[in-house]
């Protein structure tokens, strides 16, 4: 026989589900580190629009973080300079984050000495950037008992760094790179190249004179004209692909249309 339903556990169990739920997203609001409301943190700087979210990983050696403004910090990602907590660095940053940077939930940034990420670098989740790495010179002592090797680590402006990447001591990335997801990257990489690989090699680069190497494979992506309403796109993806074609190639044709702008426009 099927069991009969306790409607009034059910509403009990509804009822603290939804408390649970409201709790939870007050002690993200709350929990959240901004400059306006650090909390325990004292970040040697912190720019407007800022905001780590709750819960934190581990964050140490903090009034040797620089982080720039408008930057979005997710969920679980530490946040470190320094060996170790209580440590006196000297009169410089550390670890500088620029403007705009998003580091994606459960991403590791370790800065026993200098790491630099420029402005408008977006990471995937679960990236791990270090600038320190376990030696093994000698074969008789355990690994963890011997002293780190460390080098400084430099990411260039808006460079995009793929999930689950790993960045190593050393590595120095220009300028608009791409990282592709699962790769481990040391060296230089150039700028506007896409690395990917274990350890990462440019698979593509763009340079002013011969363009993209090997050519891109699809189109760019094309912005959404001025002027165009929600109503207009909600429409449009409504419509099936034919009727979409269509109406691509009479916008061609018509002066005036998305494809061949008005004159003085």
């Amino acid at each position: 026989m099927p069991k009969r339903k306790n409607t009034f556990s059910s509403w009990r169990r509804g009822l603290a589900q939804r408390a649970v739920h409201a709790g939870w997203a007050w002690a993200q609001r709350t929990g959240s580190v901004t400059a306006e409301h650090p909390g325990r943190y004292r970040f040697g700087a912190m720019g407007a629009g800022t905001r780590l979210a709750f819960p934190l990983g581990t964050v140490f050696g903090e009034p040797w973080i620089h982080v720039g403004a408008h930057c979005i910090i997710g969920e679980q990602v530490t946040l470190t300079a320094g060996l170790m907590p209580d440590l006196d660095l000297g009169p410089d940053p550390i670890l500088r984050l620029g403007d705009g940077v998003v580091l994606g939930r459960g991403s590791h940034v370790i800065a026993d000495t200098t790491v630099t990420i420029g402005s408008d670098c977006y990471f995937g989740p679960y990236v791990y950037v270090t600038s320190t790495n376990h030696s093994y010179d000698d074969p008789h002592e355990p690994i963890g008992r011997q002293w780190p090797r460390m080098e400084p680590v430099e990411i260039g402006p808006g460079c995009w760094i793929g999930t689950g990447a790993v960045i190593l001591p050393g590595a120095r990335i220009g300028r608009n790179v791409v990282v592709a997801a699962g790769a481990v990257v040391r060296g230089t990489v150039p700028d506007h190249a896409v690395v990917a690989g274990a350890p990462a090699r440019v698979v593509r680069r763009w340079t002013p004179a011969d363009g993209w190497q090997p050519p891109l494979r699809t189109p760019p992506p094309v912005p959404i004209p001025d002027g165009v309403t929600p109503e207009q796109l909600r429409a449009l993806s409504e419509l099936d692909e034919e009727t979409a074609a269509r109406l691509a190639e009479l916008d061609e044709k018509t002066p005036g249309g998305m494809a061949e702008p008005a004159p003085g426009s």
